[in-house]
């Protein structure tokens, strides 16, 4: 008989999420694992398979750690509160947006979400199959306002120096856009603020109407 495991699987996960939160889910390997744990790589494989059974844990981890609100009885309601969820859920892990928008992993765990949002559209009357189209568009929606903050918020973190698109707006034709030149000096702090919910109440009905 071999030495038994030296690390806990809770303790593999805590640290690979540290690594993914500090460095990006790229750096995450066996190898690097187990030197932010202080082991072996080999030691490693008596709790994990691999590198996706790894993010697999960690998503599911995460997904479990979640809130899940209250859900109003209306379905369009509910479809905004569970998405708003969502992305509340993620704002701070950045990292499992990109997991999930490029690779083809699913936390069980989430589930509870996505249930919720194809029962709600279902009750508003869209078939089974217009409600997983209506789920797919709020989650790429909702996707993709992560991707966007996290790279704005990236980059003013790294370089305070005015923006390309800020130059051009700065010196904007008038003549040629004359719409975009009467909010040219408000452009930046417009398209900042934050709209989400707005903008998903806009969506989820419409997707709804097609119904």
């Amino acid at each position: 008989m071999g030495r038994p495991p030296k690390f806990s699987r809770a303790e593999i996960v805590a640290a690979a999420g540290r690594i993914v939160a500090a460095e990006g889910v790229a750096r995450l390997t066996m190898r690097r694992l187990a030197r932010e744990i202080g082991g072996t790589p080999m030691a490693l494989y008596h709790h994990v398979r691999d590198k996706e059974e790894l993010l697999l844990l960690l998503l599911d981890d995460h997904a479990e750690r979640m809130p899940r609100p209250d859900l109003p009885d209306d379905p369009l309601d509910r479809i905004v509160t569970v998405a708003a969820a969502i992305r509340d859920g993620l704002a701070d892990c950045p990292w499992i947006v990109e997991v999930l928008t490029a690779d083809d992993l699913m936390s069980e765990a989430a589930l509870w979400y996505v249930e919720h949002i194809v029962a709600a559209a279902v009750e508003a009357g869209l078939s089974p199959e217009r409600a997983v189209h209506a789920y797919r568009a709020i989650w790429h929606y909702t996707a993709g306002d992560l991707i966007v903050r996290t790279a704005a918020a990236r980059r003013l973190a790294d370089d305070e120096r005015p923006t390309r698109r800020e130059e051009v707006f700065a010196d904007l034709d008038a003549a040629a856009y004359p719409h975009l030149a009467r909010v040219a000096d408000r452009w930046e702090p417009l398209t900042g603020q934050d709209t989400y919910r707005r903008s998903l109440r806009a969506l989820a009905a419409g997707l709804l109407a097609e119904g």
